[in-house]
């Protein structure tokens, strides 16, 4: 979705890997695992990254798939310049760049990928359709998003106390933002630019929080709809909003806040 059409008085910001780290790139590393063993791409495959954002799947990549090169493309410089500062790898490039309009050439990537992106691209067609343009005949291009309508629970929560407490808060939830999140529109997007042997599947992780301030302190980053949302409120209303949060999660007797976050992932063959 285009930030300038958000029901919201602020546009919403992706650019401080630093505050994106804590609040989704921990847990999306724990997606990427997961997401990379389903692809099972051989070693020494060419990779494409669009969307890499703090270049946390560009890093597992390079961490697990023994790839011959991975190149990182997104159109956020400062998340650009994160992943270039974190990822010291003579096999993984970045580039700043726009999703709709990736600048590489055609049929050149074994496996052409995106993580936790699509739905913020103002036309993920397009986005896809660029995505097999980069594939290779016989290729993979695959993605995944979260659930957030379902089984993103930590934001899930989040959204519900949000708008218990604020009507404004209904229409930013990402969950009835983004109705690609879910598997028949993913499947849909897949099979409409031409992808053979197109699959989806959940993948579920454990977002386990040492304590409440592990879970609030990254929504204060001001990265992402929830946080933007967070810190668009005054401070009586984030007090509200954080002592309804504190009512509402799931405490273990140690004080943890165990959760878990679903994404669903798809693919398909060039």
């Amino acid at each position: 979705m285009d930030d300038m059409n958000l029901p919201s008085q602020q546009a919403e910001a992706w650019a401080s890997g630093d505050s994106y780290e804590p609040y989704v790139g921990r847990w999306s590393r724990l997606v990427a695992r997961e997401f990379l063993a389903w692809l099972g791409m051989p070693a020494g495959s060419h990779w494409l990254d669009v969307g890499c954002g703090t270049g946390a799947l560009s890093q597992t990549i390079l961490q697990t798939a023994s790839p011959g090169k991975v190149k990182g493309v997104d159109r956020s410089d400062d998340f650009v310049a994160f992943a270039q500062a974190q990822i010291q790898d003579e096999q993984a490039e970045f580039e700043v760049g726009d999703a709709q309009a990736l600048p590489v050439e055609s049929e050149t990537y074994d496996a052409v990928v995106s993580g936790l992106v699509l739905n913020f691209i103002p036309e993920p067609e397009q986005a896809v359709a660029e995505m097999a343009r980069a594939a290779r005949p016989g290729g993979k291009v695959a993605l995944y998003l979260w659930d957030y309508a379902g089984k993103m629970q930590f934001m899930r929560h989040f959204w519900n106390a949000a708008a218990a407490l604020d009507p404004a808060a209904y229409p930013l939830d990402e969950g009835r933002r983004f109705p690609i999140c879910q598997p028949e529109p993913l499947q849909g997007l897949l099979q409409g630019v031409g992808l053979k042997e197109v699959e989806v599947c959940p993948i579920d992780i454990s977002t386990d929080f040492r304590d409440f301030d592990d879970y609030w302190t990254p929504f204060l980053g001001g990265q992402g709809p929830a946080p933007g949302y967070a810190m668009s409120l005054s401070e009586e209303g984030r007090a509200a909003l954080r002592e309804r949060l504190r009512e509402a999660l799931p405490f273990a007797l140690d004080g943890s806040i165990p959760l878990v976050a679903r994404a669903w992932a798809g693919r398909g063959v060039r």
